[in-house]
């Protein structure tokens, strides 16, 4: 099966064929770690995720390498630990804020079934792999020292801009550049900059005496060197990181290391609206990982990402949400009506349903391959548009085409809990409605029905239909 992937550099879908197809490597931009993620951000971890599945599933699972950072050294840090530890030492603030925010983002993300990266590299880590970088841009001229800061010299890289397709005027406009005496061109950037007092702060590179700090964007340029190579196969990120960080990267990474490309292919996810307005605190909209996968089944939140091409625009909406939940259920209640054993089939883990395959190997095509899972559900009830296979085969098909998408164990998946997070907002609380229905019990027992009938009501106010047998009292979420 043939892979075939967007590149933005050379604004096109081309076969993707790796350096080196026993070492695939990718690079994913990853989060500052200054606040709780929000549902754009996960956009980008969850696209990415289902492309280090594919690889693995193309490649096998040891010949794959996914790099994600961790930027944990920047202004928006500083600012956050300073607003919310003004009574402690700035650096003490600093790993506060840090150190909580990436284990929140850790438990977001795993919540949406991503796999972890095979390394998760630290900015605070890289210091000096970032001072080699900058001391060979400033020794082929492609950089200079100015007042305690190194720059690089946009002229010395002809082909800047070449990524985002912009011209020098739209790059300026774009950059929001400081504007700063001792620049020698107005779109010049900070490789390198003096810390301010109590700041986080290194022995600065290039025979400069006042100790200082990165800049953003020679952090990546410099973690991703160190991991996968001078040349790697793949490199990812949101759309609004296509300049000027990913533009930048590229241009000092091409000129400290001496490469054309630095990565063969450059990824970028599209924008997330929400309800049709951009995503902002200032719109009262903002809306966080942890929010969602409150209101919703981490995996619906997850599913309601995939539906969307990873290239186009996304509208975050609750009917979205409840798409997503009712095809996941449809999908659950086939699975578990489907004539098989009461576990889990044998299957082959390189063996997924060849339509979705293919609709995945192109650009990750995620709607119609799951366009093409519904085909398979309805081939399975004997109202196929494609020939009915061995039901036992298909349903091995199924259950590893859902893996690769991420959506591990469809087997145990909790049918119910979607369904309440659907139908109220919120995770279900089982022991409550035990209690509820146990206290029914009694009142029915003790012949007061208005009680019985109260807590009845009660109940279906929940969104959880009881259900009187002779065996017992059962109870189900409404849908």
């Amino acid at each position: 099966m043939t892979l075939r992937l967007y590149n933005t550099l050379t604004r096109r879908k081309q076969e993707f064929r790796p350096l080196d197809p026993e070492n695939v490597r990718m690079y994913v931009c990853g989060p500052t770690v200054y606040d709780f993620a929000h549902i754009g951000n996960a956009r980008p971890v969850v696209v990415f995720d289902v492309l280090f599945r594919l690889l693995r599933h193309v490649y096998g699972a040891d010949h794959v390498t996914y790099v994600r950072n961790i930027t944990d050294v920047d202004d928006k840090i500083n600012a956050r630990a300073a607003q919310d530890f003004p009574d402690l030492p700035l650096n003490e603030a600093i790993g506060r804020v840090t150190e909580a925010t990436e284990r929140q983002f850790h438990a977001d993300v795993a919540a949406l079934g991503c796999l972890s990266p095979t390394v998760e590299p630290r900015a605070t880590g890289h210091i000096d792999d970032m001072k080699q970088m900058i001391e060979r841009l400033v020794e082929r001229t492609c950089a200079y020292v100015a007042e305690d800061h190194v720059l690089f010299r946009v002229a010395a890289s002809p082909e800047y801009g070449v990524l985002a397709n912009r011209s020098p005027d739209e790059m300026l406009a774009g950059a929001r550049v400081e504007v700063a005496p001792y620049k020698r061109d107005a779109m010049d950037f900070v490789l390198w900059k003096p810390s301010k007092p109590g700041e986080p702060a290194w022995a600065s590179p290039c025979g400069i005496e006042a100790p200082g700090r990165p800049g953003w964007h020679i952090e990546c340029s410099a973690m991703s060197w160190r991991h996968l190579g001078e040349t790697f196969d793949v490199h990812g990120g949101g759309i609004d990181l296509l300049f000027p960080h990913h533009e930048n990267e590229l241009a000092q990474s091409r000129c400290a290391l001496g490469v054309e490309r630095m990565a063969q292919v450059w990824m970028h996810n599209g924008f997330l609206q929400v309800e049709g307005r951009k995503m902002a605190k200032s719109e009262g909209n903002f809306v966080t990982i942890r929010d969602a996968v409150h209101d919703w089944d981490g995996l619906v939140v997850r599913f309601a990402l995939l539906m969307t091409h990873y290239r186009k625009p996304m509208d975050w909406s609750a009917h979205k949400l409840r798409e997503a939940s009712r095809i996941l259920e449809s999908f659950k209640r086939w699975y578990d009506s489907a004539p098989v054993l009461g576990h889990e089939p044998d299957f082959d883990p390189s063996e997924s349903y060849p339509p979705f395959l293919k609709a995945l190997c192109d650009d990750l095509n995620t709607p119609d391959a799951i366009a093409k899972l519904h085909v398979l559900v309805a081939g399975i009830d004997d109202s196929a548009r494609e020939p009915v296979l061995d039901r036992s085969r298909n349903i091995s098909m199924f259950s590893n085409s859902l893996r690769v998408l991420g959506f591990d164990g469809i087997a145990a998946y909790d049918f119910n809990g979607i369904a309440a997070r659907r139908v109220y907002g919120g995770a279900i609380d089982t022991n409550r409605i035990e209690l509820l229905i146990a206290a029914r019990n009694d009142a029915r027992n003790a012949r007061s029905f208005a009680e019985a009938d109260r807590i009845r009501d009660e109940l279906e106010q929940m969104g959880i239909i009881v259900k009187d047998n002779p065996d017992g009292t059962t109870w189900e979420v409404k849908r």
